[in-house]
């Protein structure tokens, strides 16, 4: 297979500017003009930037985009204003015939870099609203959400120069491969320098696009750790989501989903909504997927989009919020949500007794320079706590919950520790019933066309498996 070149910032401008139908504005706040100082320098400006400016006073900022209610500026809903004005200001003035075969771009970002005392990470907003050509009567658009890494303002400046030109770049040339497009923002770029934990895709160009699998691509590519979706489907930043919330959250493959899943789930919240300070309105609930469960699930390590958007679809439909993360183990999604609760509100995880076993499980933690005490550290924080889901060992017609299960000897003492102390409590509300399901089980039943699954699944959503023939299933005709 042949190696594609990857072009420098320098060089892809070039390209823009040398196309004759390619031409925009640029409006940047917060960071300087970095992006359009690469077209600039790259020679032939004139050819694609009509306008470029920074209206950096809020004031200023305020008379041309509008007054903010919430005073907040770095925001996508700023963004918006920005690319909506900036594209009706290119419709309204660019009218003479030269520009009639002109493709017209409004590039903007909203952003604010790393302050001097190192407190406030740099973050912001990068858009690109486009047409592919003059005769489209409505626009393409590409938003998405940034960190930064580095650890001085100009860097970041700089990074966010070269982000924009790949965006830019990636519109025009890789439009019609959105997992390209997206894997050429970090061209030149390093994970280490900035992280992209959003991105949303719209527009004609884009109408079969699902934005869930390009927040996934986001997770498998490495781009970031953590993709969120609403029941209804639509992207969320983790971070507007989840900031000073209390969380709840239960991991598992959800492959179907089951009445054992919704036990669980139900039985740990009521437990954490008994919790200080825990309500309906101040707490957000997460139904996880990790990575690794599903490329296990796919087949020969790829990853089955269908079979993702199936499992996420279900649990939408049942009202919840889906998180897809690359956290194998649980301290690290623990230390991921404490960097919204700021140890000021309650993490709750909802799991069973397999999970917890392994989580006392020193091998699993190897790699750690301070080994199962680190974990331990992030994992068991003062406002951390397990609920723990029982199970039923029918071999031994004994049913294991907090105060039976056996943890090797070398970290026992551990474990009471945190037993004693409310870290880890039991779900006592539950349905004896539902311990014997096994989701392995029903797969074979879904996949084999076999009678009594349905009753497995809570309702409406053995109908939803059916009728789009989820997970193997099929229709059994009968010819008579």
């Amino acid at each position: 297979m042949a190696l594609e070149q990857v072009l420098t910032p320098k060089q892809k401008a070039l390209e823009i500017n040398l196309n004759p139908k390619i031409y925009g504005s640029f409006a940047e706040i917060g960071a300087g003009q970095e992006t359009v100082r690469f077209f600039y320098r790259a020679g032939a400006a004139s050819g694609t930037v009509a306008k470029a400016m920074s209206a950096y006073d809020k004031e200023m900022s305020d008379s041309i985009y509008g007054v903010e209610e919430n005073r907040r500026y770095v925001t996508q809903a700023r963004l918006k204003k920005m690319l909506d004005h900036e594209m009706e200001l290119m419709k309204e003035r660019l009218i003479d015939d030269h520009y009639k075969e002109k493709a017209f771009f409004t590039y903007a970002n909203t952003v604010t870099t790393i302050d001097y005392s190192k407190k406030n990470e740099g973050q912001g907003w990068i858009g690109l609203r486009f047409k592919l050509n003059a005769e489209e009567e409505k626009a393409n658009e590409i938003i998405f959400h940034v960190k930064f890494k580095e650890n001085t303002a100009q860097l970041q400046q700089e990074t966010l120069g070269v982000l924009g030109v790949n965006l830019i770049y990636g519109a025009y040339y890789y439009h019609d491969n959105p997992r390209k497009l997206i894997k050429s923002l970090y061209d030149t770029l390093d994970k280490d320098q900035l992280e992209i934990d959003m991105i949303n895709f719209r527009g004609p160009q884009f109408k079969y696009v699902d934005n869930r699998l390009m927040s996934l691509q986001l997770v498998k590519n490495g781009m970031t750790d953590v993709a969120v979706f609403n029941p209804q489907g639509k992207n969320i930043l983790p971070a507007d989501l989840l900031y000073k919330k209390n969380i709840f959250a239960i991991r598992g493959s959800f492959r179907p989903f089951m009445n054992v899943n919704m036990d669980m789930f139900k039985g740990g919240l009521e437990i954490f909504k008994q919790e200080d300070n825990v309500r309906t309105d101040n707490t957000e609930i997460l139904f996880e997927i990790t990575l690794s469960n599903l490329i296990a699930s796919g087949f020969e390590g790829e990853l089955n989009e269908r079979d993702f958007l199936d499992r996420a679809d279900i649990i939408g439909s049942l009202g919840h919020n889906v998180i897809i993360s690359n956290f194998s183990e649980y301290y690290k999604l623990v230390d991921y949500f404490s960097k919204f609760t700021r140890n000021q509100t309650k993490i709750g995880l909802a799991m069973g007794v397999n999970n917890l076993v392994e989580i006392f499980n020193e091998q699993y933690y190897a790699d750690l320079p301070g080994g199962i005490m680190e974990a331990f550290g992030k994992l068991f924080k003062k406002n951390v706590k397990v609920y723990l889901y029982p199970y039923l060992d029918k071999q031994k017609d004994i049913l294991l919950t907090s105060k039976n299960l056996q943890v090797s000897d070398n970290v026992h003492e551990l474990y009471k520790y945190f037993l004693y102390n409310g870290r880890i409590q039991d779900i006592l509300n539950y349905n004896r019933g539902y311990l014997d399901s096994y989701s392995r089980r029903i797969l074979e039943k879904i996949a084999n066309a076999e009678q009594d699954w349905e009753n497995e699944c809570p309702e409406g959503v053995a109908d939803m498996i059916k009728d789009r023939g989820m997970f193997g299933y099929k229709l059994k005709y009968i010819l008579e």
